[in-house]
Protein backbone atom coordinates (compact mmCIF):
# COMPACT_ATOMS: atom_id res chain seq x y z
CA UNK A 1 0.00 0.00 0.00
CA UNK A 2 1.66 3.16 -1.05
CA UNK A 3 0.68 6.52 0.72
CA UNK A 4 -0.15 9.86 -1.02
CA UNK A 5 0.18 13.11 0.31
CA UNK A 6 -2.62 15.73 -1.24
CA UNK A 7 -1.65 19.82 -0.32
CA UNK A 8 -4.76 21.87 -0.41
CA UNK A 9 -4.05 25.58 -0.36
CA UNK A 10 -7.26 27.67 0.78
CA UNK A 11 -7.09 31.06 -0.31
CA UNK A 12 -8.20 34.04 2.21
CA UNK A 13 -11.36 34.90 2.51
CA UNK A 14 -12.12 38.89 2.54
CA UNK A 15 -13.03 38.61 6.27
CA UNK A 16 -9.55 37.00 7.10
CA UNK A 17 -8.05 39.74 4.91
CA UNK A 18 -9.48 42.66 6.35
CA UNK A 19 -7.46 44.13 8.93
CA UNK A 20 -9.29 44.84 11.91
CA UNK A 21 -8.44 47.51 14.83
CA UNK A 22 -7.67 46.50 18.19
CA UNK A 23 -8.59 50.13 19.60
CA UNK A 24 -10.53 53.08 18.84
CA UNK A 25 -11.38 56.54 20.59
CA UNK A 26 -13.83 59.20 19.83
CA UNK A 27 -12.05 62.49 19.71
CA UNK A 28 -13.68 65.98 19.83
CA UNK A 29 -15.20 67.45 16.89
CA UNK A 30 -16.39 63.94 15.51
CA UNK A 31 -13.02 62.36 14.72
CA UNK A 32 -11.91 58.80 15.77
CA UNK A 33 -8.68 57.73 16.70
CA UNK A 34 -7.95 54.15 16.20
CA UNK A 35 -4.89 51.58 16.64
CA UNK A 36 -5.25 48.75 14.01
CA UNK A 37 -3.79 45.09 14.61
CA UNK A 38 -0.48 45.63 11.81
CA UNK A 39 0.68 48.86 14.18
CA UNK A 40 -1.09 51.47 12.05
CA UNK A 41 -2.64 54.30 13.53
CA UNK A 42 -4.04 57.78 13.30
CA UNK A 43 -7.13 59.57 12.71
CA UNK A 44 -10.39 59.75 10.97
CA UNK A 45 -12.83 63.26 10.82
CA UNK A 46 -16.29 62.19 10.06
CA UNK A 47 -17.37 65.31 10.73
CA UNK A 48 -18.75 65.68 7.16
CA UNK A 49 -21.05 62.82 8.22
CA UNK A 50 -23.24 64.28 11.22
CA UNK A 51 -26.77 65.12 10.32
CA UNK A 52 -26.99 63.33 7.17
CA UNK A 53 -29.17 60.02 6.90
CA UNK A 54 -28.23 57.20 9.38
CA UNK A 55 -25.96 59.53 10.43
CA UNK A 56 -28.35 62.05 12.37
CA UNK A 57 -27.88 60.05 15.06
CA UNK A 58 -24.52 61.32 15.57
CA UNK A 59 -26.36 65.13 16.22
CA UNK A 60 -25.94 64.07 19.82
CA UNK A 61 -22.11 64.13 20.53
CA UNK A 62 -22.49 61.74 22.97
CA UNK A 63 -24.10 59.08 20.56
CA UNK A 64 -20.61 59.56 18.73
CA UNK A 65 -18.44 58.82 21.63
CA UNK A 66 -19.89 55.24 22.19
CA UNK A 67 -18.23 53.71 18.83
CA UNK A 68 -17.29 50.52 19.72
CA UNK A 69 -15.33 47.86 17.69
CA UNK A 70 -17.98 44.41 16.46
CA UNK A 71 -17.44 40.83 16.54
CA UNK A 72 -16.02 41.45 12.99
CA UNK A 73 -13.68 44.51 13.41
CA UNK A 74 -16.88 46.91 12.12
CA UNK A 75 -16.87 50.19 14.16
CA UNK A 76 -20.39 50.06 15.55
CA UNK A 77 -22.60 52.64 17.62
CA UNK A 78 -25.19 50.26 18.75
CA UNK A 79 -27.47 49.24 16.24
CA UNK A 80 -27.75 52.54 14.65
CA UNK A 81 -24.86 52.79 12.36
CA UNK A 82 -21.81 50.48 11.27
CA UNK A 83 -18.29 51.18 9.21
CA UNK A 84 -16.11 49.32 7.62
CA UNK A 85 -12.82 49.43 9.14
CA UNK A 86 -10.84 49.13 6.45
CA UNK A 87 -12.20 51.60 4.54
CA UNK A 88 -11.38 53.77 8.15
CA UNK A 89 -7.76 51.78 7.45
CA UNK A 90 -7.22 53.27 3.83
CA UNK A 91 -8.12 56.96 4.83
CA UNK A 92 -5.34 56.47 8.04
CA UNK A 93 -2.21 54.94 5.69
CA UNK A 94 -3.27 56.44 2.14
CA UNK A 95 -3.28 53.07 0.82
CA UNK A 96 -5.12 51.78 -1.93
CA UNK A 97 -7.89 48.97 -1.64
CA UNK A 98 -5.24 46.67 -4.16
CA UNK A 99 -2.53 47.59 -1.32
CA UNK A 100 -4.90 46.79 1.26
CA UNK A 101 -6.87 43.58 -0.73
CA UNK A 102 -4.15 41.98 -2.61
CA UNK A 103 -6.38 39.38 -3.52
CA UNK A 104 -8.80 42.18 -5.48
CA UNK A 105 -6.36 42.30 -8.50
CA UNK A 106 -6.33 38.26 -8.82
CA UNK A 107 -9.86 38.84 -8.99
CA UNK A 108 -9.87 41.35 -11.75
CA UNK A 109 -11.64 40.27 -14.68
CA UNK A 110 -9.88 41.55 -18.39
CA UNK A 111 -12.23 41.90 -21.29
Amino acid sequence: MTETSCEITIEPTYLEAMLKPVEVRALPGYKLWLRYEDGAHGEVDLSGLVGKGVFQVWNDPHAFEAVTIGESGELTWGDEVELCPDAMYMRITGKSPHEVFPILAADELHA
